[in-house]
């Protein structure tokens, strides 16, 4: 049996821990799936990520605050007065926790209450990633992207220039590639061993989603009528090479993508209410959500890769098996 969902409240993200599907809500509160609550911000939750210990997640919100949210309490990790929290991203396998609230990047310790590290951009910061190591963080901004040390306090960041509007950022799962979604309807990417830019274009529509799967070997996105697949293999990466697309549908646009790094498949939320699922190295979709309805906004893979979360613009969502 599929579980199914219908909350009062917008979605921002939906996400799985260590026990299960969770989902980020507008009105400011985490509802789990099997069914406990965590109602702490005062206002809309932003952005999540899972906690670095794998119980529960971490958002930040319009109320400036970062809290952890598990399954029956939560608690207030960090604040910036007077600004929203935009990006949040965190570090298993470091502990750490990376957040931004306007020009700032934060990064705190998850085991050290005391640790916390504020870099400055001359711009707004976008987005957050960290390595895969967990010791360096990316942010997106104005300009490019910015490469910072997570825990050492003077330094200057090692600046990726591109000009434009960079609104998201991820790492490769190898750690050499930093990409970065555009306010123009194209990624951007750079080698990190000698800094060569990577234009990646040729989107019908702005890229709001995009991760890796197959081991590291290919970068999905959405922003076109399929899933758009780039090839990361041997050391240029995409460089010179041509993108794949997948499940292309001429009356809809892929919305959002979710996959592991480890595992070969991925899922694709349309802006149709459809979500569907695929091995790029097979043939054909499998429907996950067939039905047509208001466009999917939070979508989510489970660390093993089998199970699929996501919420559309309605409030409705959903976890499949996959």
């Amino acid at each position: 049996m599929t579980p199914f969902f219908t909350f009062d409240a917008q979605i921002t993200a939906a996400l799985f821990d260590d026990t299960g599907a969770l989902f980020a809500l507008g009105d400011g509160s985490v509802r789990f799936e099997g069914g406990e609550f965590s109602a702490a911000h005062d206002g809309a939750i932003l952005c999540a990520a899972v906690h670095p210990s794998g119980d529960g997640v971490v958002t930040g919100g319009d109320d400036g605050r970062v809290i952890w949210h598990r399954r029956g309490e939560a608690g207030v990790l960090a604040t910036a007065k007077g600004q929203w929290i935009d990006a949040v991203d965190a570090s298993a396998e470091s502990g750490l926790i990376g957040f931004s609230a306007g020009k700032t990047l934060s990064v705190i310790d998850a085991r050290d209450a005391g640790f916390r590290r504020d870099f400055q951009h001359e711009r707004t910061v976008s987005g957050v990633a960290f390595e895969p190591k967990g010791r360096r963080i990316a942010t997106s901004t104005y300009g490019g992207a910015a490469l910072w040390f997570a825990r050492i306090a003077q330094q200057k960041p090692t600046l990726l220039k591109w000009a434009g509007s960079h609104t998201g950022v991820t790492f490769s799962p190898d750690g050499a590639f930093v990409v970065t979604t555009m306010q123009d309807a194209e990624l951007h990417g750079w080698r990190l061993k000698d800094a060569r830019n990577m234009r990646m274009g040729g989107y019908p529509s702005k890229v709001r989603s995009m991760s890796f799967l197959s081991n590291g070997q290919l970068l999905a996105t959405s922003g076109a009528q399929g899933a758009v697949l780039w090839p990361f293999i041997g050391v240029n990466g995409p460089m010179g090479r041509e993108a794949t697309e997948i499940g292309y549908d001429e009356g809809s646009l892929v919305a959002l993508v979710a996959s592991r790094p480890k595992h070969g498949v991925m899922a694709a939320g349309l802006n149709d209410g459809r979500v569907w699922l695929a091995d790029p190295a097979g043939q054909g979709l499998n429907f996950l959500k067939a039905e047509k309805g208001p466009a999917i906004s939070a979508l989510a893979m489970s660390a093993d890769a089998t199970r699929v979360a996501w919420a559309d613009e309605d409030g409705a969502a959903g976890v499949v098996e996959v």
